[in-house]
């Protein structure tokens, strides 16, 4: 199993960045992606980024100019580099893994809340 913390989420201006942060741990050898998604309330939650063990990276249209995710060579930390915030991107924002061999992302943190106001 894998365990994941998210942090980095507060309160920020529009057109201001953030930095989320999801630390992983357990069998962190099992990854073979991990992905930020996240859930406005009255929505559905959306898949933002993912980047998988080699490095190969996904973007939704709606931030692909915006958003950057990266992670350790390790797997034991992603990142979501936010920028040009507005305030549609408030949301709580999770982040979740994949396992080799599965098609799903199976592993989730317990979010962390984002609001764009000013």
């Amino acid at each position: 199993q894998v365990q994941l913390v998210e942090s980095g989420g507060e309160l920020v201006q529009p057109g201001g960045p953030l930095r989320l942060s999801c630390a992983a741990s357990g069998r962190t050898i099992s990854i073979y992606a991990m992905g930020w998604f996240r859930q406005a309330p009255g929505k559905e939650r959306e898949l933002l980024a993912s980047i998988r063990r080699s490095g190969d990276t996904y973007y939704a249209d709606s931030v692909k100019d915006r958003f950057s995710i990266s992670r350790d060579i390790a797997m034991n930390n992603v990142y979501l580099q936010m920028s040009s915030l507005k305030t549609e991107d408030t949301a709580v924002y999770y982040c979740a893994t994949q396992r080799v061999g599965c098609g799903n992302y199976d592993s989730w943190g317990q979010g962390a809340q984002v609001t764009v106001s000013s």
